[in-house]
């Protein structure tokens, strides 16, 4: 499965992040990537510099599934590993409920 990470201006997005944004998502979704063919990762800081708050930092995670619809679920947390791990524990539920469906009806 390919994994992109985007991230806005307000948070540092580099190589070293998008690795470790990867690896995270690759961990909790392996189980799904016969049918998950990309993930897209969106990190943003809600608040940026100017305003202080515990759970600024949201990641959107985007799954394609082969032949289907995006899913898309989101987290917002106090930092990015947090949030990325928050939204991929949100995706992997989706998932299972997703396919679990389709496999009963099919």
């Amino acid at each position: 499965m390919q994994v992109q990470v985007n991230t806005d201006r307000n948070i540092q997005g580099s190589e070293g992040l998008a690795s470790r944004v990867k690896d995270m998502v690759n961990r909790h979704l392996d189980r799904f990537s016969e049918d998950a063919t990309r993930a897209e990762v969106y990190i943003t800081d809600q608040n940026s510099t100017s305003k202080g708050g515990s759970t600024d930092i949201r990641c959107q995670l985007e799954v394609r599934l082969a032949g289907r619809d995006p899913l898309s679920v989101s987290d917002n947390a106090a930092d990015v590993e947090q949030a990325v791990n928050g939204a991929s524990q949100k995706m992997v539920r989706l998932l299972e409920s997703t396919l679990g469906k389709a496999n009963r009806r099919g």
